[in-house]
């Protein structure tokens, strides 16, 4: 097994018990996402991109828990970690560091989010955000036509 699988599993794992003491208790993803960042930079003084990817891939999801459970603040807190981490993605981008992989999908995140926030009643406002978030990735592809990062194709709904 990949030692960085062991570490995120470790790390979800401990954030996942913290979590957990009232079980009425509402997601969160902003608070997921700072308490991933904050231990993965602690750790390394790095960004760890496969965690990263691991974090974003999850947007979906507490898309869904956050709003399910909060239904005062779920948008906010989904909205909000899913900006940070791609605010991370530009700084990455910035210190030309940003891997092809971390970009894919941040895609797929925005993807599903956009066919989640569609499907679920009570969720569609939350396509602004998704709107917001593929508007700040879209930046960061290659010109003319953003549809690649440093040459090579960057996921589409439509593509493999």
């Amino acid at each position: 097994m990949d030692p960085s699988m062991l570490v995120t599993r470790s790390l979800f794992n401990q954030f996942q018990i913290e979590m957990e003491p009232r079980q009425s208790q509402p997601t969160d993803y902003s608070r997921f996402v700072i308490h991933i960042v904050k231990r993965m930079t602690q750790e390394s003084n790095a960004v760890d991109q496969a965690m990263l990817r691991r974090a974003i891939g999850l947007a979906s999801s507490y898309l869904v828990t956050d709003t399910s459970t909060n239904s005062e603040r779920g948008i906010q807190t989904w909205g909000t970690g899913f900006h940070s981490l791609v605010d991370i993605m530009v700084v990455l981008h910035s210190r030309g560091e940003l891997e092809l992989e971390t970009v894919n999908e941040a895609s797929k995140a925005c993807s599903e989010c956009w066919s989640v926030a569609g499907t679920w009643r009570g969720i569609e406002d939350c396509r602004q955000g998704v709107k917001e978030v593929a508007a700040k990735l879209k930046k960061l592809l290659d010109e003319p036509h953003r549809r690649t990062y440093k040459g090579s194709k960057v996921y589409t709904p439509n593509s493999s």
